[in-house]
C-alpha cells in the first residue's frame, strides 16, 4: 500500500508505544474503534436514534410477555 514492510510497521508501533505508554494505548484504541464504528454506521445510514428505538421496542416486547 505505502511500501511499508513489517520492520517499518514495528518501528512505528514502538514509537507510538513510547509516546503514549502502555496504559494509555488501550484507551486510544478503544476510542479509535468507537470512531470507526460510528463512521461505518454513518456511511450505512444508521444512527444512534435508530438503534435506541430498536432497543426500546425490544424492551417493550420483553415486558409484554
Amino acid at each position: 500500500m505505502f511500501g511499508l514492510g513489517f520492520q517499518e510497521i514495528l518501528v512505528i508501533a514502538f514509537i507510538i508505544l513510547l509516546l503514549f505508554g502502555g496504559k494509555k494505548l488501550p484507551e486510544l484504541m478503544k476510542g479509535m474503534g468507537k470512531g470507526v464504528k460510528s463512521f461505518k454506521d454513518g456511511m450505512n445510514g444508521n444512527s444512534d436514534n435508530d438503534d435506541n428505538a430498536a432497543n426500546n421496542r425490544n424492551d417493550t416486547d420483553k415486558e409484554a410477555k
